[in-house]
């Protein structure tokens, strides 16, 4: 399932976190809020599977327990006035690569705006729903760093095979397991002696496009004007970097 390095793509976005800290968190923080509306005002995470999907998340961003429980409690007091709803929008990076953002926006009208001048502005086009999206399956990562090689790389498939784990990848500094989306919650609860790096569900590209250096640089510049965007929560591309 491999076809780049995980591993160094999770450093480059905690690198990002640690400069933009408070602008991932707020991201993070967003979808708390709308996974309690919409499970119904529900803050107990064992009543609420994607509360309980987003607070793996966050926990694995670094996000303070103090910064999930205030969140939450906006929530569930209505302390939020904002009303997000989820938008995903699809298209066509530089050289044809694959591109699925992830929105969460209280204005359509604005977000919508802002991917078209996105993709314009870095050689892209923003395409219709379900035109790159067939080629990526959804599925349940998580990413545990291994990089001062301190777990047993046979063990640890152990483990994540019994936990119901759907596929598992060993590289030179981290192990990356995949889950089906249902099984998500379940595979990081029994797997929870493990710190995990990055654990969300992904939308994981079925194959990978190569870019020549000029096509590379524009890339590069999309998924950061579209990581910067408030509005978006989320960039998959299927770029060989």
């Amino acid at each position: 399932m491999s076809g780049h390095s995980k591993w160094h793509n999770i450093q480059k976005t905690k690198g990002a976190q640690d400069a933009k800290r408070a602008a991932a968190f707020t991201k993070i923080a967003k979808e708390l809020i709308v996974a309690v509306k919409e499970g119904g005002g529900i803050t107990d995470p064992a009543n609420n599977s994607r509360l309980a999907t987003v607070i793996t998340k966050a926990k694995a961003a670094n996000m303070p327990n103090d910064n999930i429980k205030r969140t939450l409690e906006k929530a569930a007091g209505g302390g939020s006035s904002d009303n997000y709803e989820t938008i995903t929008y699809e298209g066509y990076g530089p050289g044809g690569v694959a591109v699925i953002v992830e929105t969460m926006t209280d204005n359509r009208n604005r977000t919508a705006g802002n991917m078209r001048h996105h993709f314009d502005k870095f050689g892209g086009n923003l395409g219709t729903n379900g035109c790159v999206s067939w080629s990526f399956d959804k599925k349940g990562v998580l990413v545990i760093d291994n990089s001062e090689e301190e777990l047993d790389e046979e063990e640890v498939m152990m483990d994540a095979m019994e936990a119901g784990a759907d596929d598992f990848e060993a590289e030179d500094d981290c192990f990356t397991i995949y889950t089906l989306p249902d099984d998500f919650n379940s595979v990081v609860a029994k797997l929870s002696k493990y710190t995990f790096a990055s654990a969300q569900i992904e939308m994981v590209p079925q194959n990978y496009q190569s870019l020549n250096p000029e096509q590379a640089a524009l890339m590069e510049k999309l998924i950061d004007i579209m990581e910067d965007d408030d509005d978006v929560q989320n960039v998959w591309h299927n770029w060989e970097e």
